[in-house]
């Protein structure tokens, strides 16, 4: 018994004494534990502060002299922190190098040397301790973005303010105040992976708690989050032109490690100031560009927008699940879309039908169980997508037989109207406006070359401008198509073609008349050069170039035959006959673009989608059994049917009033 126990008066007061020891050691080994917690490992912690002193030794002296006095003496005591903790960590071959290093740091600032010199001493230190005690430097997956936002708005904001500022509404009074993200000197030697740290750790001295206690996902999705704030969206735009432009770029940046421990500042060494703040908004608004590797999963992005949805709907934000539930399709299937076709065409019809049931359940505000189930669909539609395009799929079969379905369907569709405009022309003898149809297709053709480069080395054409691009196209073609089809059938009626020709036929193919042939002419083969060119651009892999290739050459090939049969066809047609074909086969033409240009605009989210059950689906005749998509197709029908009466009532009253 102890000296102390002994002249207690009582046995008990020893015992509760005893008693109260041990609960001070349990919560002292509580408060430590928690505190290990939140420190993570030594290295981390030795890192975190190599990082601050970086950063912040810039505001503590100028020109040699202490400029701010509190902010030098934490230098002094960081860097003597540094050396002390070092000496902890485990002894390796390059630990006296580290030890070394942090003494030179420690003596750079008590001689109050240059920022730019205590700056580079601190980097360097931080990367080789890094590479002698390797940690965790990027997370496993995508972050999700979203959900940074969410956890921003909850935990952040109220310090921090809701844009970054650091002028939130319990910002007053804070000494020091809260960081400002936005600001732009700062945030540009301020990497991902050190704002994660901050947010893992904590911030001793400041306000800034730990929030060790999220999961490791949402700490990264929140410093990804809170990293853009300095780099506002037109500078995102630019950094991913260079992006997609610059090989070298990209080849820097294999992984997220490379994006999360890079900062701006090291960035404009190599790219210049201007460069480094746009790439550096890019990738930390983009993550996802250097997480879907070739020869790994491809539908990567689309699964995390799938999951992000079914989070954002069970947080009750409808608007977010919304957009992201159009996002998943457009910017994680589509680009994937022709591969899946020339493999499997009815598992994309498959895929495309489950999507558009996902978004119906998200507009009909469905119980979430059901937005999940549907969910769940699609993951295992995913998994089977992405067997079939698995590298031992890729075969030079499939990959000649998609080239050629793709170009000879889209091509096929625009011949057979730039053939009956010819056709039509060479009927009227008007050899003169045909230099109007050719200088349409042809600037078609240009215009879709320029768009290839664009869509390779300039911009991203996403999911939903291209299906706008083909929906708007679409419909304007045909509302066209219906007046030119229901005139070529009245001509069909008419017993006096022949002198309509030779008296009114040089009015009516004005000069303004041939300018509308040509915009006819060029939206309806650009909006096939348009899909094409981006299928091909999705198909293109050089291992299959040649297939590729070959299957491209042998639809043109199939389409020159076709149409040097039609035009010699047309040629011996009597007048009558071949305008009843061509008005036919017009007709056809603008009822089946008009189911297509519904179609696309509800894939880009700017029509609603209502299933018809039952019905199948055939997209070469624009059927995509959707109430709206058949409302459409019908009102055409209903049009031509009109017209088509009307001009046979015309015909009767113009046969009985003839001599």
């Amino acid at each position: 018994m102890s000296a102390d126990c002994a002249r207690l008066p009582t046995s008990i007061e020893c015992g509760l004494r005893r008693i109260l020891l041990l609960s001070l050691i349990v919560v002292s080994w509580a408060v430590l534990a928690g505190g290990a917690r939140a420190e993570a490992t030594p290295a981390e912690t030795i890192w975190r502060l190599l990082d601050y002193v970086a950063v912040d030794y810039a505001g503590a002296v100028e020109n040699g002299r202490v400029s701010n006095p509190a902010e030098y003496a934490e230098m002094v005591e960081f860097s003597g922190s540094v050396r002390t903790r070092l000496k902890s960590l485990p002894g390796i071959a390059s630990k006296p190098g580290l030890e070394r290093g942090a003494v030179e740091l420690e003596k750079a600032i008590s001689q109050k040397a240059s920022p730019a010199l205590v700056a580079t001493r601190a980097r360097s230190l931080a990367a080789e301790l890094l590479a002698a005690y390797p940690v965790a430097l990027a997370p496993q997956g995508t972050p999700d973005l979203q959900r940074g936002a969410a956890l921003f708005g909850e935990q952040c904001a109220s310090c921090h303010g809701v844009n970054g500022d650091g002028k939130g509404p319990d910002a007053k009074g804070m000494d020091p105040p809260p960081i400002a993200f936005a600001d732009r000197a700062r945030a540009d030697h301020r990497s991902v992976f050190a704002l994660y740290q901050v947010i893992d750790q904590g911030l001793d001295g400041t306000a800034m708690a730990s929030f060790a206690h999220l999961p490791a996902e949402d700490r990264w999705a929140l410093a990804f989050y809170v990293g853009r704030f300095a780099y506002d969206a037109e500078a995102a735009q630019r950094g991913e032109r260079l992006w997609r432009s610059d090989p070298e770029v990209r080849a820097a940046f294999p992984d997220l490690a490379a994006i999360t421990r890079v900062t701006p500042a090291s960035l404009a060494a190599t790219l210049g100031a201007k460069n480094a703040g746009d790439l550096t908004a890019f990738l930390r608004r983009s993550p996802e560009v250097v997480t879907t590797p070739s020869d790994g999963p491809v539908l990567d992005v689309a699964r995390a927008k799938l999951a992000a949805t079914v989070r954002a709907y069970a947080a009750g934000d409808r608007r977010a699940a919304t957009d992201l539930a159009l996002s998943t399709y457009l910017d994680g299937v589509e680009p994937v879309e022709p591969a899946i076709a020339a493999r499997d065409r009815a598992l994309l019809a498959r895929i495309e039908a489950a999507m558009g049931e996902f978004r119906q359940r998200i507009a009909r505000g469905v119980p979430v169980e059901a937005v999940r189930e549907q969910a769940v669909l699609i993951e295992d539609l995913f998994g089977e997508t992405e067997a079939i395009l698995a590298p031992a799929k890729a075969d030079m079969a499939s990959a000649f037989l998609g080239a050629f379905t793709v170009l000879l369907r889209e091509g096929l569709e625009a011949l057979l109207i730039v053939v009956a405009m010819i056709a039509f022309l060479r009927k009227a003898e008007r050899q003169d406006v045909l230099a109007y149809v050719h200088g349409g297709w042809a600037s078609a053709l240009a215009a879709g070359v320029a768009t290839w480069v664009a869509a390779t080395y300039l911009i991203t054409i996403s999911g939903a401008s291209r299906e706008l691009t083909e929906g708007f196209g679409a419909l304007f073609a045909a509302v066209v198509l219906l007046s030119v089809g229901i005139w070529m059938h009245g001509k069909s009626q008419a017993d006096a073609w022949q002198r309509y020709i030779r008296e009114k036929l040089s009015r009516a193919l004005s000069r303004r008349s041939a300018w509308f042939l040509f915009l006819l002419t060029f939206v309806v083969v650009y909006r096939e050069v348009f899909e094409t060119i981006l299928f091909y651009a999705a198909l293109w892999n050089p291992a299959t170039a040649p297939a590729v290739l070959a299957g491209a050459g042998v639809a043109v090939a199939a389409l020159g035959a076709v149409a040097w049969i039609m035009l010699r066809y047309s040629r011996k047609l009597p007048i009558g006959k071949f305008f009843a074909f061509s008005a036919a086969l017009v007709a056809v033409l603008a009822v089946v673009l008009a189911g297509k240009g519904v179609a696309a605009l509800q894939e880009a989210g700017m029509i609603s989608v209502s299933a018809v059950r039952g019905l199948p689906r055939i997209e070469v005749l624009g059927f995509y059994a959707t109430l709206q998509t058949l409302a459409a197709q019908f009102s055409a029908l209903g049009v031509l049917i009109a017209g088509f009466l009307h001009n046979r009532r015309a015909a009767a009253v113009h046969a009985a009033d003839a001599p």
